[in-house]
């Protein structure tokens, strides 16, 4: 009899966690899908004080973004933040009219260091409107980082990802994103 009762309460049991296991599942998948693929957005105004692109793989089309707001005279400053491989050589976005240009290697090298370098520059030209250009999987944790740093008004533009990305960019940025919430708090 006793042994009949287990019996029955197994199923019962492995349904209860399928269940649960099936919720967790489901509410990853959405907070994914929130953060990182399908970010929430504010709209970038008509005029900020600069555009900084965030380092980022050559193929991500940052630069091409980047460069068509400052072309299309979004702001008064275009930063690009440089990459390991580009930083100490001539590599930086290429002149437009009535923009300046400035580069920078971020030290720590990473979006951490790129918020602390916003901070510093927005103190130092008089900034208080940045907009971000990144790519979706990055959006919302270098908004996070960078409002830690700057007391100003921060916008994201974010380009397209490569497909292949995806499956190393989602995880990274789980990662990343539960350090700067729970470690890495500060500047």
């Amino acid at each position: 009899m006793a042994n009949q009762q287990r019996q029955e309460r197994a199923p019962r049991h492995r349904r209860r966690w399928t269940a649960i296991a099936i919720v967790v599942l489901a509410l990853f998948g959405a907070a994914t899908a929130r953060l990182f693929i399908w970010p929430d957005l504010e709209p970038i105004p008509r005029h900020v004080d600069a555009i900084i692109e965030l380092a980022g793989s050559a193929n991500d089309r940052r630069d091409r973004l980047a460069l068509d707001l400052a072309r299309d005279h979004r702001a008064d400053f275009l930063v690009q933040s440089t990459t390991r491989t580009e930083a100490g050589t001539s590599t930086c976005l290429p002149a437009v009219t009535g923009v300046t240009i400035l580069c920078f290697h971020a030290d720590p090298a990473t979006t951490r260091g790129e918020a602390q370098y916003i901070g510093a520059a927005a103190a130092r030209y008089g900034w208080r409107s940045v907009v971000l250009v990144t790519t979706p999987d990055q959006a919302w944790r270098a908004r996070l980082r960078t409002t830690r740093c700057f007391s100003g008004d921060v916008y994201s533009a974010t380009a397209p990802l490569p497909p292949p990305s995806w499956l190393r960019q989602v995880p990274y940025q789980w990662a990343a994103t539960v350090k700067a919430l729970t470690v890495e708090r500060s500047c």
